[in-house]
């Protein structure tokens, strides 16, 4: 796909309606469908009867539940076009997109690999090049593969020898992916294709590699089925998958799943099963043995082990085992007893722990200080010998480079500066801009703060916030606050061309660090996990309330928006407090707490929710479960989005949602769901798609706040 061109469009926020707004003449005229009910659903939790009428959307296959789907996408794409400024904002969105972007370079068998898009290309393309003055070659473009450009790259890894590399494709945003192989020598794909992998990694090995497979599924049933009773194969070079080695299985654990892992030097095999989203086992094979044994090193769930690589006989090992913060272990795996660990890089008692890699002879350790980027470098033994200069406050990502090669490249970026690459002298430590992008943004008109505030239960949560210098505290600037808050993922500075838009329009973008996530280790992580999931709420809440209270905006101006976990922040939120917010924006959201659990991978995160079928669980469960707490209130106009081939969080979720927030909401305000064709929980989206979904959420706040965009 080539970049198009469009006319600069000048855009400027301009007045707020002071009398009864077009969008609300024109929500009080919505023709939602009629969702049928069934009455006679329910379910028994305990001596509670819960009803669930909607249920029959849970078949996303049937002919019922797609008409629903074309008819609730009627309405709401109706309701889109109407808004008069949604063309302007798409098309000056398009513009803004429309600048190449690179990755970071890495190095594979003698040769360079990048990825770039050229601007509006739907996938990123995959190029190799004989050095970095010499003109790249095309080596992967999935453009290729789909008119649509739903077809995208999955997770790939080149062979020792770096002359194949594996690389995995999935279609239509699904998360079962299958596997091909390219020789890269002669530039031809082989004939081996790995079919129905899903949550799997790569890892060759010799003249082949390891991979994890769950059963095929039965027809008709790809996109729901559990995820139960995944193994591990491995595929040789050349041969049909039907031959492929069964090398590990747990036939007593049907929601048991694993990694696999080969060392650099191609000695050690480690094998880390886990069965939610945190905490897994260690198994270590020898392959230099030849007896096969399998050595089990840690045999429960309570902590994350992460094999770095190996020196020697000894495993270095990332872990929050005794260390919520994480640290640096080394294990021998012929006596994996802890008496016989060795520390190699103590806890650090502030700042998080993120990643580890070997640069040039040293040990790249990443951090999170206050969630923000912070690279240190030790040698083998745990010596610290720098911290890496960074070009300011922001997010360090996409380290590349070799163990005994002296050049390195990485990524930096923040909410008001774009991705830029740069190149590493390992041995001087100084860094220098490789690539920067030529965005059409000016960064120098913005600042972003990071401020603290307090929260329910007196702790204290940081958020930062990004808006224009010199912006007038009051009340009245259109503002979107983000947040997320579970499985310890970390919300962090990065920078996005829709925020930038955002930021444009004189818009304030909040990103709260609230607990959940894992801006702060493990105890920040836990303190929003099952009964005390509410802290999240509350956390959030507390920043809806600080900026009002500081007039940085009110309730008529303040959005919110976060996607899966954090859809279900934005639906717990909205029905806990719809008079705090003028906009809210669940996305793929988990929003039926009570029967998550009962799809795809979906008991997997049990870790952070619990699960209704214990009694204790169901009680808090059900206390803030979305779908289980409308009731007739006025909400804030809603727009929810799903994808029609979701099968992280299936699209039950926003379709329940939906319809019972339909039948409920008294206010004047739309309730709408937005429903992507060809389209998954996010990953691989093209590039059209997302800008066309991008544009209408900005239209959509933006008119429904009573302000317009000319």
């Amino acid at each position: 796909m080539q970049p198009r061109t469009c006319k600069l469009i000048a855009i400027a926020l301009l007045i707020v309606f002071s009398t009864k707004t077009e969008a609300q003449i024109m929500a009080n005229k919505i023709p939602y469908p009629t969702t049928q009910k069934d009455p006679s659903v329910s379910d028994d939790y305990f001596g509670k009867k819960v009803a669930d009428p909607y249920r029959w959307l849970e078949d996303d296959n049937s002919a019922e539940t797609k008409t629903w789907v074309k008819a609730q996408n009627q309405v709401t794409f109706d309701y889109l076009a109407k808004i008069p400024f949604r063309k302007l904002i798409h098309d000056r969105l398009e513009k803004k997109w429309n600048y190449e972007k690179f990755g970071a370079p890495f190095k594979e068998g003698g040769k360079y690999y990048f990825f770039k898009n050229d601007g509006l290309q739907n996938q990123a393309v995959l190029y190799q090049q004989e050095n970095l003055q010499a003109t790249p070659s095309v080596i992967l473009d999935p453009n290729e593969l789909s008119k649509s450009g739903t077809v995208a790259l999955g997770t790939m890894a080149f062979n020792k020898s770096g002359d194949k590399l594996a690389f995995q494709l999935a279609k239509a945003g699904s998360d079962w992916q299958t596997i091909y192989i390219k020789d890269l020598k002669t530039g031809k794909t082989l004939s081996d294709s790995i079919a129905w992998v899903k949550f799997s990694g790569i890892s060759w090995q010799g003249d082949g590699f390891f991979y994890s497979k769950y059963p095929t599924p039965e027809k008709g049933k790809e996109l729901t089925v559990k995820a139960e009773f995944q193994k591990v194969y491995y595929h040789k070079v050349g041969t049909p998958q039907s031959e492929d080695a069964l090398i590990y299985e747990d036939k007593d654990n049907a929601k048991r799943g694993f990694g696999s892992d080969v060392s650099d030097d191609q000695r050690f095999l480690s094998l880390t099963p886990w069965e939610g989203t945190s905490g897994n086992m260690l198994i270590i094979k020898d392959l230099l043995k030849s007896d096969g044994k399998f050595t089990t090193v840690i045999n429960n769930f309570d902590n994350d082990w992460n094999v770095i690589d190996n020196d020697g006989d000894w495993l270095l090992i990332k872990t929050n085992y005794k260390a919520p913060n994480g640290r640096i272990i080394a294990i021998n795996p012929d006596m994996p007893e802890e008496k016989n660990w060795k520390e190699i890089v103590a806890e650090d008692k502030k700042d998080v722990l993120q990643g580890v890699g070997f640069l040039g002879g040293k040990m790249m350790a990443q951090y999170l200080h206050d969630a923000a980027s912070k690279v240190k470098f030790f040698d083998s033994k745990g010596t610290l010998l720098n911290e890496l200069a960074l070009p300011g406050i922001g997010t360090v990502g996409g380290f590349s480079g070799k163990r005994k090669e002296n050049q390195a490249f990485y990524s930096f970026s923040s909410y008001i500066r774009p991705n830029t690459i740069y190149s590493l002298d390992l041995t001087t430590m100084k860094s220098e801009i490789f690539k920067a992008p030529k965005v059409d943004f000016e960064s120098d008109k913005y600042e972003t703060k990071q401020i603290w505030f307090t929260s329910k239960d007196g702790t204290k949560v940081p958020m930062f916030v990004t808006h224009k210098k010199g912006v007038k505290l009051n009340g009245k600037n259109p503002t979107l606050l983000y947040g997320y808050g579970g499985f310890n993922i970390s919300q962090q500075p990065q920078f996005a061309v829709t925020r930038a838009m955002l930021l444009e329009l004189g818009g304030i973008l909040a990103v709260a660090n609230i607990r959940g996530g894992g801006e702060f280790g493990e105890a920040w992580h836990k303190a929003g996990t099952k009964e005390q999931k509410q802290n999240v709420f509350d956390d959030f809440i507390a920043a809806a309330e600080f900026l009002i209270k500081e007039k940085y905006t009110s309730s008529d101006f303040l959005a919110i928006q976060g996607g899966s976990n954090g859809g279900l922040l934005v639906g717990a939120c909205m029905t806990q407090r719809p008079e705090l917010f003028k906009v809210a924006f669940p996305a793929v959201g988990v929003l039926d707490m009570l029967r998550y659990h009962r799809f795809t991978i979906g008991r997997a995160w049990s870790t952070d929710y619990g699960l209704s079928e214990n009694e204790k669980d169901f009680a808090y469960l059900y206390q803030y479960s979305p779908l289980h707490n409308v009731k007739k209130a006025k909400y804030p106009a809603t727009m929810i989005t799903t994808g029609d081939h979701d099968d992280r969080v299936v699209p039950a979720h926003s379709f329940k949602f939906a319809a019972t927030l339909q039948e409920n909401h008294v206010g004047v305000t739309p309730a709408l769901i937005r429903i992507e064709t060809s389209a998954g929980h996010g990953a691989g989206k093209p590039t059209g798609k997302v800008i066309e979904e991008a544009s209408d959420i900005l239209a959509f706040m933006f008119y429904n706040m009573g302000l317009k965009v000319e």
